[in-house]
């Protein structure tokens, strides 16, 4: 615990979208030191620790330490941050000054295990248009950070508990040391290839400079906090030796080169049960098929495609998600499927008899080309399909969000041709209104509410935009009463550049608890799934470094769930999370708690729980503190599952 004078109160200021305290609070200043005298690195950092639900901003103020405690399920990922803000200045080159994060393995007294890397993780949070959101990963068990004056960084520490994973309580411990000024500052001896690094990252920042003349003011405040990251990055480069850049690894064997460490405990409980494999929820979310081979620079149907796609798709799947893939065409024609392999190839059966994955799209290949070879083409892959036990997993995601009878036409015309091969195939379509040359008036409840009698039996998979309730949960009833369970009628729902605040959604500069709150609503309205139209469609761009543009007419980070990541270094091959990204995660296993608790003592009982705590009450009433969620998913959840 730090002495109690070093604790400076946040300040009343709201952040984007009442997302955090950490924006437009200005320093009174940062103070020097002689680098060459004896500190403690306690001394010249501030450390906290904050919810992963907070947005840690620049300016977000320092609070006492406290040792991190953390309780977590087998199978479940917990996270927490790390915030970090210089006292002084130890360094030389305009920053504060470097610190080194090591962190040690979680062992527990059996001397049972969390690994680093594969179970304990840490990542730097980077800003996205100035809000904390891209989780650049550090290299363990020991990363380098840079600390700029008067400014805090956060960084993000996941543990993920493996199912077989003996419970109990884990141990370890995350070391911070400030990095002595003689470290850092000797650069005689960069190589040539550092220099070119440094004069090659130059030029691509003035050419992005340049070509901010062409745009908007609001495209130039993105590209502005873009060309400021790369400038951070490329001071790193010209002050350390080996030319590694801010997230990568430290190889310093001399403790001279440190100064005293500051030590964080951390301690994980991790409890006698298991979240389920197979999610309780089928969340299916789109990957942009274009966006990535545009990006890098592949072609379509190579084998640098499948395994571009192989590694998104596999990715994707340890957030307790069902990603496809998908191309749009005209009219919000969508083409989507999981796997992008034939029904009677090897990996086909890998990716669909993955317990993990509880639903998959299959490719309706007419929406390519109406020739009778796709038609063809078609009947063979539902035909092998139906043969196999992960049938019943399979759904054609073929049209989103009709808006006439024409294109309601098109849905019967393809779902009749799908039929006409398997009479059990499921058809999803999704929906924000009726037709609008319908009977109904053009945009009325009574015309969203009737669709199932316009698309029954060409659709088994009605799903909804949340944007049509607002904050009405009533109308849920309305919904579902139109529906023929017995028919094998689903009720799914959907977030994309709506509802907007303060309903919860994952823009960006939403609050952390909006974030998660998405799935709390999925389970109180009862739906049976989940679908989110894309996870990386972000603007066109031609190479893996390329600047990440959110795309225009939408809100910020609508579409936008991860990154690719060599935009933050070259040398990282797997995409880099958004935290919107593990909030989801975080949302998802909550439904499983909640899932959990009512087949114990009945879905009244969850009900009653998640509103007596304060977590949930509708869609515009959930809480805005991370207590209450402890207080639901950690304290009330102990109990039960001990006994």
């Amino acid at each position: 615990m730090q002495n109690s004078s070093e604790y400076f109160p946040p300040p009343p200021v709201e952040g984007v979208a009442g997302g955090g305290t950490g924006y437009g609070w200005v320093d009174a200043g940062i103070r020097g030191v002689d680098p060459t005298h004896q500190q403690e690195t306690s001394g010249l950092v501030h450390v906290w620790s904050m919810p992963n639900t907070a947005t840690v901003g620049h300016q977000e103020q320092p609070r006492p330490l406290e040792h991190i405690a953390m309780l977590a399920a087998r199978n479940e990922k917990e996270s927490v941050q790390l915030a970090l803000r210089p006292k002084v200045t130890w360094a030389v080159g305009g920053i504060a000054g470097f610190a080194q994060v090591n962190c040690t393995e979680l062992c527990s007294d059996a001397s049972h295990v969390l690994e680093i890397g594969s179970s304990v993780k840490i990542c730097r949070v980077v800003p996205m248009l100035g809000v904390p959101d891209a989780l650049v990963p550090l290299e363990l068990p020991s990363g380098r950070i840079a600390l700029q004056p008067g400014e805090t960084m956060s960084l993000w520490v996941s543990v993920y508990v493996p199912p077989s994973q003996p419970p109990g309580i884990y141990n370890g411990e995350i070391i911070i040391n400030a990095m002595k000024g003689d470290a850092i500052c000797s650069q005689s001896n960069a190589s040539n290839a550092d220099r070119e690094d440094v004069r090659s990252g130059f030029l691509d920042l003035l050419g992005k400079v340049n070509a901010l003349e062409r745009k908007s003011l609001s495209e130039m405040t993105g590209g502005i906090q873009a060309v400021r990251a790369g400038l951070e990055q490329l001071q790193e480069l010209c002050l350390l030796p080996n030319g590694q850049f801010g997230n990568g690894n430290m190889d310093i064997d001399d403790d001279t080169s440190l100064y005293p460490a500051l030590r964080v405990k951390l301690s994980v409980t991790v409890w006698d049960f298991v979240l389920p494999i197979t999610p309780s929820l089928p969340a299916v979310f789109g990957i942009s098929e274009t966006v990535i081979e545009d990006r890098f620079n592949l072609e379509h149907r190579s084998s640098a495609w499948y395994d571009a796609l192989d590694m998104h798709y596999r990715w994707l799947l340890n957030y307790r998600i069902s990603p496809f893939f998908c191309r749009w065409g005209d009219n919000m024609r969508v083409l989507t499927y999981t796997c992008p392999w034939p029904a009677d190839h090897p990996k086909a059966e890998e990716y669909y008899s993955d317990p993990r994955l509880p639903v998959y799209a299959v490719a309706y290949t007419p929406a390519l080309s109406s020739s009778s070879a796709a038609k063809e083409m078609l009947r063979q892959e539902v035909e092998v399909l139906r043969t196999k036990l992960h049938w019943k997993k399979a759904y054609f995601y073929l049209w989103d969000e009709p808006l006439s009878l024409e294109h309601y036409d098109m849905i019967r015309t393809m779902s009749e041709e799908i039929r006409s091969s398997a009479l059990d195939a499921r058809v999803l379509t999704t929906y924000y209104c009726g037709p609008s040359d319908y009977s109904y008036a053009p945009g009325s409840f009574e015309a969203f509410v009737k669709v199932p009698s316009i698309l029954r039996p060409h659709t088994q998979i009605f799903c909804t935009s949340e944007w049509v309730l607002g904050s009405r949960e009533d109308l849920v009833k309305d919904i579902t009463s139109e529906l023929q369970p017995e028919s094998n009628e689903e009720w799914w729902t959907y977030v994309c550049m709506g509802p907007t605040d303060p309903h919860p959604n994952w823009h960006l500069g939403m609050r952390g608890t909006q974030h998660r709150a998405v799935m709390w609503r999925v389970w109180k309205e009862g739906g049976t799934g989940f679908l989110y139209w894309g996870a990386n469609c972000y603007e066109r761009a031609l190479s893996p470094g390329a600047e990440v543009r959110f795309r225009r007419g939408l809100p910020p980070g609508d579409g936008t769930l991860f990154y690719p990541g060599q935009v933050f270094n070259p040398d990282l091959t797997e995409p880099v999370a958004s935290v919107r990204l593990e909030r989801l995660l975080s949302g998802l296993q909550d439904y499983e708690y909640l899932q959990l608790y009512a087949s114990r003592f009945g879905r009244a009982a969850a009900l009653a729980l998640i509103e007596k705590t304060g977590l949930y009450f509708g869609p515009d009433r959930y809480t805005h503190d991370h207590g209450a969620v402890d207080l639901a998913f950690v304290s009330t959840f102990f109990w039960p599952w001990e006994g």
